[in-house]
C-alpha cells in the first residue's frame, strides 16, 4: 500500500522578479531565480504569477519543446507568433501554445490604462521535435460542476487536446462548499491557488500558495472563502 505525502510552498516563499513593467512571482526555478527544492513537480515545470504594466510585455522570443498555458486571471494579453496567430485573451480565458520544434511568440498588455494579470505554466511534453499548435480555450457558457476541465491527453469534454499525461482542471467554490478529485496512487497533484482561500484535506491554503500531494486515490477541497484555483492531475 503506497503511503500518502504532501508538500506546501507558500505564497510568500516563491521567487521575485520585479522590474520596472513587470511584477512575476516564481513557484518553480525560473530565470535567475533557482532554487534546488523547487524545480518541478512532475512535467509541471513553471508556474509564474505575472503581472504586467499598461503597454508593455514580452518582445518576440523563442521557445522549444514546451507546453505552455496562461490563464488570464484579469485584463487582456495580446498574442503574436511566428505560426501565424495574432489574438487577444481576455479574463477566464487560457492560451496555449504548443512550442515543438520551435516557435517565436510576444505578449503584451493590450491595455494602455490596466495592468494584466496571468498565470504563465509550462509543462515538459511527451517527445521532442513535435510539430508547434497554437490554441485557446474559454469557460463553457453553464458550468457542469464546481470542477471544469481545460486540458486533457485526448482532449475530451472541449478541453485543450495537451500533449502530455496530464489533466488541468479549474476549480471554483463558494464559501463553505467542497468538490472531491478522484485519481490514482501513481499519480500527483499539484493545486494552485488563484484566489480566495481553501483547504486540501488538512492543508489551509490562500492566494498564491501551491500544495502537492501524491499517493493518494481522492483529495477533497474546501473553501473558506469564495476561491478559484487550478488542479493538475500528472503522472
Amino acid at each position: 500500500m503506497n503511503a500518502s505525502t504532501s508538500l506546501k510552498r507558500p505564497a510568500d516563499e516563491r521567487g521575485h522578479t520585479d522590474i520596472s513593467w513587470l511584477d512575476s512571482r516564481h513557484t518553480f526555478s525560473f530565470g535567475d531565480y533557482h532554487d534546488p527544492d523547487h524545480h518541478n513537480f512532475r512535467a509541471l515545470r513553471v508556474i509564474n504569477d505575472d503581472t504586467v504594466a499598461p503597454g508593455h510585455g514580452f518582445p518576440p522570443h523563442p521557445h522549444r519543446d514546451m507546453e505552455i498555458l496562461s490563464y488570464l486571471v484579469s485584463g487582456e494579453l495580446a498574442h503574436r507568433d511566428s505560426l501565424g496567430h495574432t489574438r487577444t485573451v481576455t479574463a477566464g480565458q487560457v492560451q496555449y501554445m504548443s512550442a515543438g520544434s520551435g516557435v517565436t511568440h510576444s505578449e503584451f498588455n493590450a491595455s494602455a490604462t490596466e495592468s494584466v494579470h496571468f498565470l504563465q505554466i509550462w509543462i515538459v511534453p511527451r517527445a521532442r521535435g513535435l510539430q508547434p499548435d497554437y490554441r485557446e480555450w474559454s469557460p463553457p457558457a453553464q458550468a457542469s460542476g464546481p470542477l471544469t476541465l481545460i486540458a486533457s491527453p485526448e482532449g475530451r469534454d472541449a478541453s485543450l487536446p495537451i500533449r502530455q499525461d496530464v489533466e488541468i482542471h479549474l476549480g471554483a467554490l463558494k464559501a463553505g462548499e467542497s468538490v472531491r478529485h478522484g485519481t490514482r496512487t501513481e499519480r500527483g497533484l499539484w493545486f494552485q491557488v488563484i484566489s480566495g482561500e481553501v483547504s486540501v484535506g488538512d492543508e489551509r491554503l490562500v492566494a498564491g500558495d501551491g500544495f502537492a500531494l501524491e499517493g493518494v486515490t481522492s483529495a477533497v477541497v474546501t473553501a473558506h472563502a469564495d476561491a478559484r484555483f487550478l488542479l493538475f492531475d500528472l503522472a
